[in-house]
């Protein structure tokens, strides 16, 4: 199974696309979708579109599986981020039904064990499961591999987080 795995962002989108069922897991690619400041939204959110779909025709996932998005503070941010996930769902939409998401407490807990676990366990973790020799940067796309270990990993019991 193929999967990419987003987090999105409306500055920048981590994507990863990591091959894998259960345990055994291989990290094709990864990287992050850059949208710069001073640009108008539609643009924007169109180069973020735009960069899923090239993403899903290079290689042609089973499955796409997103991180939910978290906010507690700024409200402007999460509307922003909102929309940048929306655009990224809707180029997916268009080759998939496949569609899965993930909590950020989920993903911390299939990838350390530890739904509390901070940033630099998750990243350390995403090194070891993949047999990375270093940590993966930016941080976006480290949280897009992470999200896709934990699809790769939930096994039958993906169904439950079918995007509806």
């Amino acid at each position: 199974m193929i999967v990419l795995g987003i987090d999105p962002g409306y500055a920048l989108m981590g994507w990863s696309v990591v091959e894998g069922d259960g345990s055994r897991m291989k990290l094709i690619n990864y990287g992050c979708i850059e949208t710069k400041a001073g640009v108008p939204m539609p643009d924007r959110l169109r180069t973020l579109q735009l960069g899923i779909r090239d993403l899903l025709n290079i290689y042609r996932p089973d499955d796409v599986a997103f991180e939910e998005l978290f906010f507690a503070r700024n409200v402007t941010t999460a509307l922003m981020v909102g929309a940048a996930r929306g655009a990224a769902i809707i180029a997916a939409a268009e080759y998939t039904r496949n569609l899965y998401e993930y909590t950020p407490m989920q993903i911390k807990q299939a990838v350390t064990g530890y739904g509390k676990a901070d940033k630099k366990q998750v990243q350390q973790m995403v090194k070891l499961l993949l047999k990375m020799d270093e940590i993966p940067k930016p941080d976006d796309a480290a949280d897009a591999i992470a999200c896709a270990i934990t699809h790769c990993q939930a096994g039958t019991a993906r169904n439950q987080f079918l995007m509806k």
